[in-house]
């Protein structure tokens, strides 16, 4: 072992000291710190034997056993990660990014498997699916929360259940939207520090997860279908008179909902650059206008009353894809700015994507639902200590006040350019981030 990594490893230790802090065993305390260097450490497999082979030869029971020993010690980790990444990019200009991975799976006995929509191949596949939350600030990403949602076919059957020890807490029928939810409340139950959320189109079509969020006092942009219906901010509420009958419980509109598709149609289109990429300023059509969506509630002819009034986007991107997003921000906000928070969504996708290819989300070998997420907070709790070492544990727009902070936050509209870093000096201030593999900011001896 050289100087180099001992430093890192030494780093690691003193890291894990308020982690352990939680832990009654030392068997807890020394295998979880192993586990962990087993994630960080170059390899192509993150399963336990290959995991062992680099960092405990001979020790495969003991990594087998961790989740075991993890089994009620779980808790205090999650709650101490969300109380690390606040620390690290909470505050109110931070956003959370609500979204999920999927896991692609080949049998039918690993916990959730289904077959279901899997993001990752792009079609419906036998996978497990992971509702996550990610803080992030100025271009840089940390998952805080990892979630198994379980289908129907799994709820229904108990037996299945028993056998993947899912807890009786959990043998609800829950929607992602729903576990979204619940996590969001978990983490600012603990302290996360977060003023905007965002989200995609497969949780922005859920009127009452769009009216969580504002519930919630957030400000927010989410996807929608092109088919949601929309009223425009003129339309107005009559409560016609009737001749015979019961009195209607609620008005009706002066109008139907059209499509958001249609409803943007005419609108003027603008160029909007949101962000500098690698080969520069990367740029799309957007469109905005107040409307109120149809997502009050129920009433004859199978359409739902107007609801609060909202901006409603729409962006033509240049390989001819359109996207429709719904979003609260103030009424005075400007194109720049609604772009800039529904372009922000793109760092979970880079966190998702490390946490896979660099840190195993996707490796281990597991039929339980203690051993998936205690797996799942483990490489979350990898990925924070090395993002924390990438900073040099510093919040991100101190680093760098003029450049990446600006690009995505959404409060400060236009977006900036990226400042020069020498890299030969820095090593760890490459920009933007997904330019660089997430461990190299690990030096290390193989």
């Amino acid at each position: 072992m050289n100087a180099s990594s001992m430093v890192w490893e030494q780093e690691l230790e003193r890291w894990l000291k308020p982690f352990r802090a939680g832990l009654n065993r030392a068997a807890q305390k020394h295998w979880m710190a192993v586990y962990l260097k087993g994630l960080v450490l170059p390899g192509e497999r993150k399963s336990i034997e290959p995991m062992a082979a680099r960092v405990a030869p001979g020790a495969v029971q003991q990594l087998h056993q961790l989740p075991v020993y993890l089994a009620v010690a779980a808790a205090p980790l999650e709650d101490e990660l969300v109380r690390r990444a606040d620390r690290l990019l909470g505050g109110p200009e931070a956003l959370l990014v609500i979204d999920d991975t999927a896991l692609p799976k080949q049998g039918t006995h690993s916990v959730g498997g289904a077959r279901q929509y899997c993001g990752c191949l792009g079609k419906r596949a036998n996978c497990q699916v992971l509702v996550s939350l990610t803080l992030a600030q100025g271009e840089v990403p940390l998952p805080i929360a990892l979630r198994l949602f379980l289908p129907d076919a799994w709820i229904d059957d108990p037996a299945r259940c028993d056998e993947a020890a899912v807890p009786e807490d959990r043998r609800r029928h829950l929607t992602k939207t729903d576990l979204a939810l619940e996590e969001l409340d978990r983490v600012r139950a603990l302290g996360a520090r977060f003023g905007y959320a965002v989200t995609d189109a497969g949780y922005g079509l859920s009127a009452k997860f769009r009216q969580g969020l504002c519930e919630r006092g957030l400000l927010w942009a989410a996807g929608i279908p092109r088919t949601q219906g929309i009223y425009p901010t003129t339309v107005v509420l009559a409560w016609p008179q009737a001749v015979t009958g019961r009195r209607r419980k609620h008005p009706v509109p002066d109008a139907r909902p059209i499509a958001a598709e249609a409803m943007l149609a005419p609108a003027a289109w603008r160029s909007v650059s949101w962000r500098r990429g690698t080969k520069g300023p990367l740029r799309a059509a957007f469109a905005a206008m107040r409307v109120r969506p149809a997502d009050g509630v129920p009433i004859r002819g199978g359409i739902h009353l107007p609801g609060k009034e909202l901006w409603l986007v729409g962006e033509h991107r240049p390989s001819g894809e359109r996207k429709y997003y719904l979003s609260n921000l103030p009424a005075d906000a400007t194109l720049e700015r609604l772009a800039a928070l529904i372009k922000a969504r793109w760092v979970c996708e880079q966190a998702h994507q490390q946490l896979k290819e660099e840190l195993g989300l996707d490796h281990l070998e597991c039929r339980s639902w203690r051993a998936l997420h205690h797996h799942a907070l483990l490489t979350m709790m990898a990925f924070a200590f090395l993002q924390r070492r990438r900073l040099g544990g510093k919040r991100r727009h101190k680093l760098d006040r003029s450049g990446t902070a600006a690009a995505t936050d959404p409060s400060r509209g236009a977006p900036a350019h990226h400042r020069r870093v020498d890299r030969h000096r820095d090593p760890l201030s490459v920009l933007p981030p997904p330019l660089r593999s997430l461990s190299s900011a690990v030096k290390m001896a193989e």
